[in-house]
This record gives structure tokens, sequence and C-alpha cells, in this order.
């Protein structure tokens, strides 16, 4: 009998526990804590702590994002592009991708390069998609770095360069990029001997300088 007293005691804890975590993070977001409007916003997209609600995630993440919070401003461009809680904007997508791009964010500044890339609430623009791929690539993400190199390929926005693409899908290959084994196997088939080992070089020094930046 303690025992289930004590087991019915600790799930009523954790309940309880978890109840006190959203009456405290929405305290904090109503005082205009951007953190802890982002935290609250989060819940309502999960449906974690609280019943999920898109509208009420919108509202919370507009309040962060408003603040300057790059997460926050993330969140809420893919909240528009997907019209989750608001009605779908690419437009209204772009400009909070595009804020959190520009404070660093890389996963923004790969959306906002596919946005760039598809014409997608912003002109069709495949430099200024280079751009972005590139700013996201250089921090790690292997997204941008498998399209980076796809760009590469195609000349879009750069110049063609098939060793310049293959470094890029080799370090996206390193960092666990799904597609880019594909990739790989098939342009190997395409480059010369000199182009393979000018390309993995250059992912050699990619992923130096990537390192460096990382560590500062």
């Amino acid at each position: 009998m303690k025992r289930i007293s004590s087991l019915l005691v600790a799930v009523a804890l954790l309940l309880l526990c978890g109840g006190c975590d959203f009456r405290t993070t929405r305290e904090k977001a109503e005082q205009g804590d951007a953190e802890a409007q982002l935290r609250l916003g989060s819940m309502y997209v999960k449906g974690k702590g609280v019943p999920q609600d898109h509208v009420e995630a919108a509202k919370w993440l507009q309040k962060a994002a408003e603040q300057e919070h790059a997460e926050a401003q993330f969140m809420l461009g893919l909240t528009y592009h997907l019209g989750k809680g608001v009605p779908q904007d690419y437009a209204e997508a772009a400009k909070w991708l595009q804020k959190a791009a520009e404070q660093g964010h890389a996963e923004a500044q790969y959306n906002l390069g596919n946005k760039y890339r598809k014409g997608e609430g912003v002109p069709l623009d495949f430099v200024e998609a280079a751009k972005w791929y590139r700013k996201a690539a250089e921090q790690g993400d292997a997204n941008a770095q498998v399209t980076l190199g796809a760009m590469y390929l195609l000349g879009e926005g750069v110049p063609e360069d098939y060793a310049e693409g293959y470094a890029w899908f080799l370090l996206a290959q390193a960092n666990g990029n799904e597609h880019a084994d594909e990739k790989i196997s098939d342009l190997e088939k395409l480059l010369t001997a000199e182009q393979k080992e000018k390309g993995q070089a250059r992912a050699a020094e990619l992923r130096r300088l990537i390192e460096q930046k990382s560590a500062k």
C-alpha cells in the first residue's frame, strides 16, 4: 500500500510540476520576457503541458520575434510559411526569416535561401539564394551544404564548378546528410582525378574554416 501511495504522490508531483512550469512561463511571458514568450509559443506548437493551439503559439512567437529574438523570428517565419495559426503568407515568412538570418541563425539562412531559390515571397534570385546558403553552410548546416554544392554543379547564382560542388557534398556527407551519398556517387563518375583531388583538398580547407568559426 505504501508503495502505491508513494507512486501516486510522485505522479501528482509531476503533474503539478508541469502545471507550475506552464504558469511560471506564462507569467514571465506576460511580463514581456522574450525567452518565456518563445518557450510558451513552443509549448503551444508541440502541445507540451498545454493543448496544442497554433493560433496561441503564433501570438506568443510574434511577441518574442518583435523583441528581436532570432529563434522566435525563425519559428514565426516557418509558421507563416506553413500557415499554422496564421494565414499562409510567403512574403511574411520571408520577412521574419530574413530578420533571423541577419542575426546569424543558420536554419533561417538556409530557409531564406530556399525562398530566393524558389521565388516564394521574394523575387527569384539565385545569387541571393547562394549567399544565404553559403552563410548557413559555413556554420555547418548540412542541408545548406548539399544545396550549395548542387548550385555549383548547375551554375545557379555561382560559377559552375564541379570540384567546388564536390567539396560541399563531401562536407554534407560528413555531417550526415542523407542525400549527399547518392549525389557523391553520381558525381564521382563524372569527375576527373584532378577534380576529385581538388575537391577533397577544398573540403578539408572548408572544414578547417568552419571549425575555426565554431570555436570562436
